[in-house]
């Protein structure tokens, strides 16, 4: 998708973080941008601090989780700028998961939001997408957490974002006769609000575990998302994917090594299942 001018883009998580950034160089490139997040209030001050960015911003509330919601921004967003071309399935949350607290309300709403969410989103887009015959392209948020899990205690995260991984490399091959292209979004620990997924989680999925906090693992992580990538840069090299149709979208390379492992563990295996049995 080489051109943006007049083209108009979807983005969920759009109140901060890479959904927010997303936004703003989606504008900045000449889109109409709809910012779509399940918190009003930040919304609202994303669409007021993106003002001027772009041909038109505007916000809509919406729970990617729930399919009549997503549904309704979909067409919310027809109404408003008529084609979209562009759609970024961004909206994330976290929780613990490890095995010594298995909530299974944890696990629901993790993959509800982090899976469901995406699906939710290509089920409203994609019929309209095929329809208007002008192509387009799909960006599905996943992590380095859905290549490689090294985050112990954070299982539904990783279950999710593999995931995603999974159904993104299919899509792409689904979509691609029609003009569409898919990009998998892989980044490494970016400066976001992922760590206070929570003031975010709806009542049906219970309270947020207390002892979240607890994990070993929190401390470390706590500290490099403090300090991690500014999104800007990771929509910056996404706007550059989706212009040369790229599948998947690294902004971390020195994640390069740990994948190298994993791929040689599997090589390993394959190499056992030449060999004749023992």
């Amino acid at each position: 998708m080489r051109e943006f001018v007049g083209k108009a883009a979807f983005v969920t998580g759009g109140a901060s973080g890479i959904g927010l950034a997303l936004g703003r160089a989606f504008a900045e490139a000449g889109c109409k941008v709809m910012l779509a997040d399940i918190e009003e209030a930040a919304l609202d001050a994303a669409v007021a601090s993106l003002s001027g960015s772009g041909p038109e911003i505007r916000g809509i509330v919406c729970d990617v989780a729930d399919p009549a919601s997503v549904d309704a921004a979909a067409q919310e967003t027809f109404s408003a700028y008529g084609k979209v071309h562009i759609l970024c399935n961004n909206a994330g949350v976290g929780a613990l998961g490890g095995i010594d607290h298995i909530a299974l309300d944890n696990w629901r709403w993790v993959l509800d939001v982090n899976l469901i969410g995406v699906v939710n989103g290509v089920r409203a887009f994609l019929p309209h997408m095929r329809a208007h015959g002008e192509g387009g392209h799909i960006v599905n948020t996943a992590s380095m957490a859905g290549i490689f899990n090294s985050a112990q205690g954070f299982a539904p995260y990783p279950a999710s974002k593999y995931a995603v991984v999974g159904m993104s490399e299919g899509l792409a091959m689904e979509v691609k006769p029609f003009g569409i292209g898919v990009s998998i979004l892989c980044p490494g620990i970016v400066r976001t609000n992922i760590l206070e997924s929570a003031r975010n989680r709806p009542e049906r999925y219970g309270p947020a575990t207390p002892v979240y906090t607890t994990n070993p693992h929190y401390a470390w992580f706590a500290e490099r998302v403090r300090t991690g990538m500014d999104p800007a840069e990771v929509a910056r090299r996404v706007l550059a994917a989706v212009r040369d149709d790229e599948l998947y979208i690294f902004t971390h390379p020195e994640t390069r090594e740990a994948v190298e492992e994993r791929f040689r563990t599997i090589l390993a295996a394959f190499d056992r299942a030449a060999a004749p049995p023992v």
